[in-house]
């Protein structure tokens, strides 16, 4: 109950910027396609010119640009992609030149952000949920969020159970609320009952959350690599050459929700010094097709993003985009010559944890099942936000009513752990400590809980004395 009451109090504002801003961000790939339509759709009928012209075009309008690589258009009325090294852009970023595959004509220049390409509406809301808009030092408020959240919700359920099965028959009120009830005891019921509906939901993107974190993220990352569960890239080195440039495939697990990781290569930027800022050939240009149908050929049906080469030693590189409904990241390595496939990496290949992190990535991004996630999300950081201005208000109402109007809500009682075995109690330690150290920031806060909670108890132990 206290460690329920203290990360709900001082904890609680963080995780209530993060389920504000997740709950714009579990929008914003709709939103996106609603605000850049003239973008990303066009109303030209018939059939799509060659690849290499819609390159070409691309090219004329960004002729001083390093050619990174081109997403053909999916559909009829989508457009397509060519991305372009831009050294003025921050990282992770490119720029794109949107074309009309029926004309080959361009119809507009933007900035795109990280795996998924997104664009600078979605872009904004994704930074501003992840830090704010305050850059590194802002990532601090969502680790904190995503590290507490998983131990309120768990603390939270455990005194909800217990008080449930003690005032009611059975545990029929764990998931409805009494609506009987008045005042305080009624916003008990609605803070505990609709935080048992979302306490699955919540697990998840606490969990998923950490993986993207600074500090618990780095032991995320540590313990998959000694587990082998990282994600396996494709080579892009053509047989026989002295190259040994890894793909531009590689770990699309651990990208942050619509951005790369810091210092992670993005798609197409895998470019030697020798090559940085200059143009690929036009013959590279115009094998975009050949490596474009040989790609279809080997079963990569979905939405892809063709990678140029950099040098003449390196191959194309074609992988499955991360886009909304897409389940798999396939991807291959194509010698633009002779249209050999020189390397490729299946996604029923990768191993099983890798798998289970693309989709929890791709569950937290709300781009697994389209629509339908997002809307999952979205109700699920509403009923968020719902429980922690309800817990506030138990808190705020539990206040002394004879003390100060200033008075605020009076903690739990004390003197709990003096009554735990001594055992138990170290077991219990050991497992804070563990805990504390996989994600610091939810150590060092705890820390600071139990301080303050000393330092609590020692003054009101020295008023009840004199």
């Amino acid at each position: 109950m206290r460690l329920h009451f203290y990360a709900g109090v001082f904890v609680g504002p963080f995780i209530l910027i993060a389920a504000l801003t997740g709950a714009l961000y579990s929008v914003a790939p709709t939103l996106e396609s609603i605000v850049n339509h003239d973008l990303l759709h066009v109303d030209s009928t018939g059939p799509a010119r060659p690849l290499a012209d819609q390159v070409a075009a691309a090219v004329a309008v960004e002729p001083k640009l390093a050619l990174a690589a081109v997403d053909p258009a999916q559909h009829a009325g989508n457009t397509t992609r060519v991305l372009f090294t831009d050294p003025s852009l921050g990282e992770s970023e490119q720029r794109a030149v949107f074309v009309d595959p029926a004309t080959a004509k361009s119809v507009g220049v933007s900035v795109v952000y990280g795996s998924t390409g997104a664009l600078p509406l979605r872009t904004w809301i994704d930074q501003l949920h992840r830090n704010l808009h305050l850059g590194q030092p802002g990532r601090l408020y969502s680790e904190a969020a995503a590290s507490w959240l998983w131990v309120v919700a768990l603390a939270g359920l455990v005194v909800w159970v217990r008080r449930a099965s003690s005032r009611y028959r059975g545990l029929r009120r764990l998931m409805w609320p009494d609506r009987s009830r008045k005042g305080r005891l009624r916003t008990v019921n609605w803070h505990a009952a609709v935080g048992v509906w979302v306490l699955l939901p919540l697990l998840f993107l606490s969990a998923t959350g950490m993986t993207w974190s600074t500090y618990a993220g780095a032991h995320v990352d540590a313990l998959r690599a000694q587990s082998s569960w990282t994600t396996p890239s494709v080579s892009s080195a053509l047989p026989g050459s002295a190259a040994q440039q890894g793909s531009s495939s590689s770990m699309p697990g651990m990208d942050m929700p619509g951005m790369d990781m810091p210092g992670m290569s993005m798609p197409g930027m895998d470019m030697s010094p020798s090559t940085a800022g200059t143009q690929p050939s036009t013959d590279r240009i115009a094998q975009v097709d050949k490596v474009f149908a040989v790609a279809r050929g080997h079963h990569l049906d979905g939405s892809v993003e063709i990678t140029l080469p950099a040098t003449d030693h390196t191959a194309f590189v074609v992988k499955e985009r991360r886009i909304s409904g897409s389940l798999t990241q396939d991807a291959i390595a194509v010698d633009g010559v002779t249209g050999d496939v020189t390397d490729t990496v299946r996604y029923a290949d990768w191993p099983l944890m890798a798998e289970l992190a693309n989709w929890g990535i791709a569950l937290h991004m709300g781009m697994m099942f389209g629509l339908a996630n997002q809307l999952l999300l979205l109700l699920t950081m509403l009923a968020l936000i719902t429980v922690i201005v309800r817990g506030y208000l138990m808190w705020w109402r539990r206040r002394p009513l004879r003390a100060s109007r200033f008075a605020l809500g009076t903690p739990p009682r004390r003197g709990v752990l003096r009554g735990i075995h001594p055992a138990l109690l170290t077991g219990l330690v050991v497992i804070a400590a563990a805990v504390g150290w996989f994600a610091p920031v939810l150590g060092i806060t705890l820390l600071g809980f139990l301080v303050v909670d000393i330092i609590i108890g020692l003054v009101q132990r020295r008023r009840a004395t004199a």
